[in-house]
């Protein structure tokens, strides 16, 4: 399935010009994003591609109700798959993690050379700045949003991370 289909099958969904839907999609593909959200004062377009059999999910203008379509993976470019250390010792599946919010590039420290912001054994608190992700040339600071000690770092600094794939395991407090 190409762009073109793939615009074909969202066009029945939602009433949005087929040019600039065909463009979102096409500016998916190449800056290999998992999501957008995009709105102004006519529009809400949210645009989600599938990941390993996740149905795409497009939101209608303003009002509208969303609706889910089921697209297969080979519709879009699969994202690359996320590179993850292997952990030197399990910890406890049943302990939080600390997710990241985007796709981008995991950054340990604030730049080469820097201490990294977190290291195993580290307290943090819901402010506590455990990483940066560079997505789309800027770099985002990270919080813990959870107070405890990072039990485990699970992602290498300076690889790529997904939406939602964990990269701390915490010891709550």
């Amino acid at each position: 399935m190409n762009i073109r289909d793939l615009a074909s099958i969202c066009y029945d969904y939602v009433m949005i010009d087929i040019r600039k839907l065909k463009e979102l999609v096409r500016l998916m593909v190449e800056n290999d994003l998992v999501e957008m959200d995009l709105r102004d004062t006519d529009e809400t377009v949210s645009l989600k591609r599938p990941v390993s059999g996740v149905p795409a999910v497009l939101h209608t203008p303003s009002g509208g109700v969303p609706q889910a379509v089921a697209l297969p993976v080979t519709a879009v470019a699969a994202a690359p798959a996320p590179v993850v250390s292997a952990p030197a010792a399990p910890i406890a599946a049943s302990l939080p993690a600390i997710e990241s919010p985007m796709v981008g590039t995991y950054y340990s420290s604030p730049g080469p050379g820097k201490t990294d912001f977190v290291a195993v054994g580290t307290r943090v608190g819901p402010d506590t700045t455990v990483c940066l992700i560079e997505a789309m040339k800027i770099f985002n600071e990270i919080k813990a949003e959870q107070s405890g000690t990072i039990a485990q770092i699970l992602v290498e600094s300076a690889k790529p991370v997904e939406f939602g794939q964990k990269l701390f395991v915490i010891r709550p407090d």
